[in-house]
């Protein structure tokens, strides 16, 4: 809950500080960053990652699973 008012309280900060600036450059900078936090993560991979992704929802839908207890068997020694 502590989080959740920490957040709440910086996004206050922001807005009030947003509504102070006359600077139109940072103002665009500002847009700038939010037109990039809102782009599609799957056009900025590449095509290999792409046809991996799409292969292990084909595998997870053809039911081709292993359950995460035997994946962290497996990979254990590396975790």
């Amino acid at each position: 809950m502590k989080a959740e008012l920490n957040i709440q309280s910086k996004k206050l900060e922001l807005i009030q500080w947003l509504s102070t600036i006359e600077d139109l450059s940072v103002l665009n900078k500002i847009i700038d960053l939010k037109k990039q936090e809102n782009k599609d993560w799957w056009n900025s991979i590449s095509e290999n990652e792409k046809l991996s992704i799409e292969k292990g929802l084909q595998d997870a839908e053809a039911g081709k699973l292993v359950s995460h207890s035997k994946a962290k068997k497996l990979y254990d020694k590396w975790l």
